[in-house]
């Protein structure tokens, strides 16, 4: 953490720069003659249960200033469309009542009007805030915009239960994090206290900004509107809270027999709303916990849970972020670099166009089925996720263009796309990444290999492939039957 030039600070500002979730990126002391601290609300987008929220309003507090935040609805985000961008959109509105119950103000712009730094100097900023996103895009971004401000800028890590600050190094599986993170939870896994601003802000007069119940995509003509919303979903805080409350009350108690199955509401589905900030970790992990207080014998479900959203996905922002080529085949390790050189030639049985596997055409009933399910409803089981990626392996003419399509496909699609947890998912099932090496095979050499067969008799697979066949209004006899491959 940067401390640079926080001698001029006020105690109370010190005092909010010792939480390891703060990173200084222009230090210095806030602005004289400002009107306001402003939070560039990016990755979290919720009005409660936020730490980069509440350090802002901690700072409005301390300096007698109201809090604003604002939203910047980028029309060339990468890999957003339609589908992901109405998903956001309803969420908004519910961001700015939650922020109007804590005395907050909310101005939400969308290209091409989108510069912090602009908006920065029309609130009279004395400092601002903004989140952590380990992402490459997003992190450029940051930079640019802590060259061009010109007061102090903080990001405030929101998105993990564990800072990332306080494991630096790039870990090598589960297994190496796992202990790191359970020593630490106890410190980390408490409530929000959700501060209310002690100064209310007025909306200057003719100050430009948008409805946020209305389409934020009105005039980008370049947005790809061929990925079409998801009825199935509804982005926002609500939903997200209500999708909690389901899992703890009716999914968690079966959690740990249904979880691996993907023709059955077995599991969180709450992906898409940890994406979006639409809920975060810390909120998820405290529920659980009071279920388990509740009822002791949903333990190990919760055990069970916890390693999915805390290790793993925690896991997968550690990649990102100490990985500048987690897109990319250079991410696999020394072994799985060179068994995959050593099979480079090995001649593949079925090779498949990009557009033939987009459009779940290839001749394995199980996969056409996952693929459907992505296509048609934003988001894909687990358990057929890592089939899915590993298939497009063994049907690309290489791994590097295996590891291109199955990301493109993910960021395209999936709800929960464009994100940490896909980036290393595509990099353990096609690059070997926090794996082992196994039996050496042809194609996959020394990466780890799943069958059709052995995956199929794992769970309810003809169940799940008519559902999705089904859900993709697809014909009988087109493909979408059982094909027992192995």
């Amino acid at each position: 953490m940067t401390t640079d030039n926080t001698t001029n600070l006020p105690w109370g500002l010190c005092e909010l720069l010792q939480d390891p979730r703060v990173t200084v990126r222009r230090p210095g002391a806030p602005a004289r003659g400002g009107r306001s601290v402003l939070y560039w609300m990016q990755r979290t987008q919720r009005g409660k249960d936020n730490h980069a929220l509440d350090v802002a309003v901690r700072a409005g507090n301390e300096m007698r200033m109201p809090v604003v935040v604002c939203f910047l609805a980028v029309a060339n985000f990468p890999g957003a469309n339609l589908r992901s961008f109405t998903f956001l959109n309803q969420g908004l509105p519910e961001i700015e009542e939650e922020l109007a119950e804590r005395n907050i103000g909310f101005v939400l712009r969308r290209a091409p009007e989108c510069s912090v730094e602009r908006l920065a100097a029309e609130m009279g900023a004395s400092l601002v805030v903004g989140d952590e996103n380990p992402l490459r895009g997003p992190e450029r971004w940051r930079r640019m915009v802590t060259e061009r401000l010109e007061v102090p800028f903080w990001t405030v890590d929101s998105d993990v239960v564990v800072p990332t600050k306080l494991i630096e190094m790039p870990q090598y599986g589960a297994y190496t994090i796992r202990p790191r993170l359970q020593r630490l939870l106890p410190e980390f896994l408490r409530p929000l206290e959700n501060p209310r601003a002690e100064h209310g802000w007025k909306r200057p007069k003719g100050l430009q900004a948008e409805d946020p119940r209305a389409d934020i995509t009105i005039g980008w003509g370049k947005l790809d509107r061929s990925v079409t919303p998801v009825e199935a979903w509804r982005g926002g805080p609500r939903e997200a809270r209500r999708r909690l409350k389901h899992f703890v009350d009716v999914i968690l108690p079966t959690y740990e027999r249904d979880r691996n199955r993907p023709e059955l509401d077995g599991s969180s589905r709450l992906s898409p709303y940890l994406h979006f900030g639409h809920i975060g970790p810390v909120t998820v992990a405290l529920a659980i916990n009071e279920a388990v207080r509740r009822r002791p014998g949903l333990g190990t479900a919760r055990d069970s849970f916890f390693n999915e959203m805390i290790v793993w996905r925690e896991l997968a922002v550690n990649f990102v972020r100490t990985c500048p080529t987690y897109d990319r085949l250079e991410c696999a390790e020394p072994w799985a670099r060179k068994t995959i050189a050593e099979h480079a030639r090995d001649e593949r049985e079925h090779l498949y166009t990009l557009q033939q596997m987009e459009g779940a055409e290839t001749h394995d009933g199980l996969w056409n089925a996952a693929q459907r399910q992505m296509l048609h409803f934003g988001w894909m089981h687990n358990h057929v996720r890592m089939y899915w990626a590993k298939k497009i392996l063994e049907w690309s003419p290489d791994v590097a263009t295996a590891m291109d399509r199955a990301i493109y496909l993910n960021d395209k699609y999936f709800l929960d796309g464009r994100d940490p947890n896909g980036y290393a998912g595509v990099a353990w099932a096609i690059a070997g990444k926090f794996d082992r090496a196994w039996t050496e095979r042809p194609i996959f050499g020394k990466i780890r290999y799943m069958s059709g067969a052995s995956t199929g008799r794992k769970f309810g697979s003809r169940e799940y492939i008519r559902q999705m066949a089904e859900l993709a209004g697809a014909a009988p006899g087109d493909g979408s039957q059982l094909q027992l491959i192995s």
